[in-house]
This record gives structure tokens, sequence and C-alpha cells, in this order.
């Protein structure tokens, strides 16, 4: 069971995920507040798998309860920004600053289920109007690139790189490396040690400001 945690100011809102939500065989809601403030005390006793978490909120924002989260001693739960405002600026911060997915409250009930167990997985999740946006975003954000970034990495790790930088989950990149998926496990995992990374998603970040790859 995937113990999922609200965080909207808006009552409707919650109510409305917690009810698409514990309607799963798998999923429950095991808490829901308002505010940021009253989230990070709640969270700092509950354990929780998965984060939903507003943006724009009274007295602490969402960036903020992002970092505060994963700067806390013990395991960080997975966050989702589950926001109205499709900006590139608030998906960036989000995403460097720690989420592994980043939603639009009009996305379908289904988008959000799966964007739930797949981070829960380890994947990253982006609206794809979102992703497409920030993709060209990031490889403009770097005039050069930098080879030294990647000397560490091995050739079938810089390949992982490249296709995690594309959205492929680990059962694809096994596919097309032919390997297993511990395999794929174990390279992103070497990969983000390498690289002092968090997560997939950073994984993805990285590769795009170092021009390791470009967008199509």
């Amino acid at each position: 069971m995937i113990k999922v945690y609200l965080v909207d100011d808006t009552e409707l809102i919650r109510t409305g995920c917690a009810m698409v939500i514990n309607a799963q065989p798998d999923l429950t809601v095991v808490g829901q507040v308002g505010s940021g403030a009253e989230a990070l005390r709640d969270l700092a006793e509950t354990p929780v798998d998965v984060v939903l978490l507003d943006i724009r909120m009274p007295g602490l924002d969402g960036i903020e309860v992002i970092h505060r989260l994963v700067a806390a001693p013990g395991p960080t739960p997975k966050i989702i920004v589950l926001t109205t405002f499709d900006l590139d600026e608030y998906a960036l911060a989000a995403l460097t600053a720690g989420a592994a997915g980043f939603l639009l409250k009009d996305a379908p009930a289904a988008d959000l289920l799966a964007a739930i167990r797949s981070v829960h997985e380890g994947s990253a999740v982006l609206a794809p109007p979102t992703a497409r946006r920030l993709v060209a975003l990031l490889a403009d954000r770097v005039e050069r690139s930098d080879p030294a970034a990647a000397a560490d990495l091995t050739d079938r790790e810089r390949e992982v790189v490249t296709l995690v930088a594309t959205g492929a989950g680990n059962a694809e990149i096994a596919g097309r490396l032919f390997v297993s998926t511990s395999t794929v496990k174990a390279h992103v995992a070497s990969i983000l040690r390498k690289l002092g990374l968090r997560d997939r998603i950073h994984i993805v970040i990285w590769a795009y400001e170092h021009r390791f790859v470009r967008p199509a």
C-alpha cells in the first residue's frame, strides 16, 4: 500500500484527490493539511511514501517545503508538485529542490494515479507541455559543454544517462541495452553516486545543463 499525503490550501482539491486516491486498492491517503507549516510538523512524525504538494500556499510555499523535507533527517518521501500554474520557473525550482514530479491540477485522474505509482517506483514525472519547455530552457542555460563532468562515467553509464534524459524507464532502458532491470538500477545508482545527484530527475537536469544531451 502506497501511503500518500496531501498538502493544498484548497479543501476542495484535497477532498477530490483523496476520493480518487482512496478508491484505488494499492493507494491510501494517510493525512492532509492546508499549509506548509502544518505539513512539516505532521510529516516529521508521519511516515509517508508520496507527498502531493501545492506551490502557492499561505506562509511557507511549496518550494520551501521541499527544501526543508529534503534537508530533514531520515528518508525523504517522493514529492509531486500539483499546481494550477504551468510556469517554467516553478517547475525548475521544484525539481531542482528535490521534487520527483510536476503536474497540473487539471490533469486527468488517471495521470495523477500513474504519477504517484511511477515516482514511488523511482521514476520522474512531468506534465508533457512543461517537460518540452523545460528541456528547451535547460538546453539554453549553458553556453558550452563540460566534458570533464562525465569523466568518471563508464561508456555504459553514459548510455544510461542519455536514455534517462529522454524519459525512458528502467524496463525500456533494459530492453534497449539488452540487460536486466536490476542491472539498469545498479547503473542508475552508480551514476547518482558519481555525479552527487539525488534522483533520476536530477540526472535529466544534469544532462541538459552540461549539454551532455541536446533536445531533438
